[in-house]
């Protein structure tokens, strides 16, 4: 049976996940016109996917599982989300 806390987190992976799917969105728009050669693009790609791996992953089996210790994975995931948003704009600049 779910504990209310593990829903919480649950919930908060789905959230983070949800939101960063829209940079990934954002990102291939930005880079459609450009080709491969944008490496701002591919750096906002490559660091929302790790973010979502490592951030939301660790969440979810943390929320299903209950082992804790995937929980030191889940910062870094947020610094991969945070990299992903600054390659992002640097990639909407130009």
């Amino acid at each position: 049976m779910a504990t209310r806390e593990s829903i919480d987190i649950f919930d908060t992976g789905v959230r983070y996940q949800m939101y960063h799917a829209f940079g990934l969105i954002a990102s291939g728009l930005i880079g459609q016109g450009r080709g491969n050669s944008d490496v701002w693009t591919r750096r906002s790609i490559f660091l929302f996917s790790a973010g979502t791996a490592l951030f939301s992953g660790s969440l979810y089996v943390l929320a299903l599982s209950g082992v804790s210790w995937l929980g030191y994975l889940t910062p870094f995931g947020g610094l991969a989300f945070i990299g992903g948003w600054i390659s992002l704009f640097m990639a909407a600049r130009g």
